[in-house]
């Protein structure tokens, strides 16, 4: 008696344990058509040469800070007005990448396709960048005294200085500072506060790129730069330009023209109106 009852226990929870897995079983339903998706440009893809036309309207964000023809007139922000094309995409990849550190370009940059950062440096490499005038201060004191400050850094733009490593910077940038497209940047008519900022972060160990696309060639050229002599390189670049970009002899006739005709102008109104009764001074 005991055990039959056992084996209907058993075969109550067998049926039992039927019965729930039956309850468990799902159906799924049909799955619905997936949706369309759509290809987005890779980051890589390969950029042909820049558009210049339409680089200008890519190029609108950036005239708040270098201008709309690429010449800054902030000289905290670089002038980009005939820079290379092929530097300012690469500048704004790195930007991109993180392998120069700027929050401001990072924002910018972030959204751009490889097309559109040559198209952005076509257009600035089109603009005419407008010289700025070198310090022809002379230096009162120090290993320098006696010299005007552009000359200290014409020697070394020209010659460098090799007792202390110190390669000549027309070795790469050019004599006239136009640089080579696609390998080293212009810095002719550079605003002189913007490179010397450059060169002293360049000094301090800074460098552009990352891993094997790190370039550390400027920390090692300006660790030995003093800051006179960053002062002075950077105020001999601003006022190197092409001969063919300098103002013709009319041009110049006509400005001293025009010089000599205000300076005239202004003598005569500060003499006295003839007949005009002018007050004297009582004697004693």
């Amino acid at each position: 008696m005991k055990f039959s009852r056992i084996l209907g226990v058993a075969a109550a929870l067998a049926a039992a344990s039927v019965v729930a897995q039956e309850a468990a079983t799902v159906t799924p339903a049909p799955e619905t058509e997936a949706a369309p998706v759509a290809t987005l440009e890779a980051d890589n893809t390969p950029a042909t040469w820049g558009d210049a036309a339409a680089g200008a309207t890519k190029a609108a964000a950036c005239a708040a800070c270098h201008g709309v023809d690429g010449n800054a007139s902030d000289p905290q922000y670089p002038k980009l007005a005939g820079q290379h094309e092929q530097y300012i995409a690469r500048q704004l990849a790195q930007f991109k990448n993180g392998g120069r550190n700027n929050a401001i370009m990072l924002g910018f940059a972030a959204t751009l396709s490889a097309q559109d950062m040559r198209d952005i440096g076509a257009h600035f490499a089109a603009q005419k960048v407008l010289p700025g005038v070198a310090d022809d201060t002379v230096i009162a004191e120090g290993p320098n005294a006696g010299r005007k400050f552009y000359e200290v850094g014409q020697k070394l733009w020209r010659a460098g200085d090799a007792t202390r490593g110190i390669p000549a910077c027309q070795a790469c940038h050019g004599p006239t500072g136009t640089g080579v497209p696609g390998a080293y940047p212009a810095l002719g008519g550079q605003h002189a506060q913007y490179t010397a900022a450059q060169l002293t972060a360049f000094r301090g160990g800074q460098v552009w790129g990352q891993g094997d696309q790190a370039n550390a060639v400027m920390s090692g050229v300006a660790a030995q730069l003093t800051d006179e002599e960053i002062q002075a390189l950077a105020t001999f670049a601003a006022g190197l330009h092409n001969v063919a970009d300098a103002p013709g002899a009319d041009a110049v006739a006509e400005a001293e023209a025009a010089a000599a005709a205000a300076a005239e102008a202004a003598a005569a109104e500060a003499a006295p109106a003839e007949g005009e009764a002018t007050e004297v001074a009582p004697q004693g």
